[in-house]
């Protein structure tokens, strides 16, 4: 059975803008390795991770939000081969995280903080096992480092959660990570 990999990151992001490529080729290389994406299913790098695996002759999978469309009138980008809609943010969000045997952040705003946030936090407390969770980006970087302080995040904590300056750096720790998951099982 193939690995579903969860992509998280900005609506916003345009195509032709250097985060909706990378986001692209991240798809890309998720879907010639075998592996589903599967994304919150709108714009930006949702669309762009989609549109790289379609491309590719990948599987993609959107979880939309029926209160997007509703309220925000938003519909699942058109790479999308598989719509799986929940009924809130809450419910999108928690289906995202768990549902998947990897997570990869891309640069984004405060949904896509709140993702990373909660799968982070999740795994931390053992709501989730520990499953391979990539940043992917200079955004990261510097958030993290402003974030990150020993006297209220252990080591081991940290340890949950890998940086990687882009999507071939990102797919090769993931590569890795699946394998040491899969080990352990």
């Amino acid at each position: 059975m193939a690995s579903v990999i969860s992509v998280f990151g900005a609506n916003a992001s345009l195509p032709g803008s250097a985060d909706y490529e990378a986001a692209r080729d991240l798809g890309r290389r998720l879907a010639k390795l075998g592996m589903v994406v599967q994304t919150g299913g709108y714009g930006g790098i949702m669309e762009a991770a989609s549109r790289g695996a379609h491309e590719a002759g990948g599987h993609v999978i959107g979880v939309t939000c029926a209160l997007f469309e509703k309220v925000l009138g938003l519909r699942a980008n058109r790479w999308v081969h598989e719509e799986i809609k929940q009924p809130t943010l809450r419910a999108r969000v928690v289906y995202l995280v768990e549902h998947c045997d990897g997570i990869i952040v891309m640069p984004g705003g405060i949904g896509t903080l709140s993702e990373l946030a909660l799968a982070w936090s999740f795994m931390q407390v053992g709501e989730i096992p520990p499953k391979p969770f990539i940043a992917v980006g200079g955004q990261w970087q510097r958030t993290l480092a402003a974030f990150v302080d020993a006297n209220y995040i252990a080591a081991r904590d940290l340890e949950l959660l890998t940086l990687t300056r882009n999507p071939a750096e990102a797919v090769r720790v993931l590569q890795q990570q699946l394998v040491q998951v899969s080990l352990t099982k």
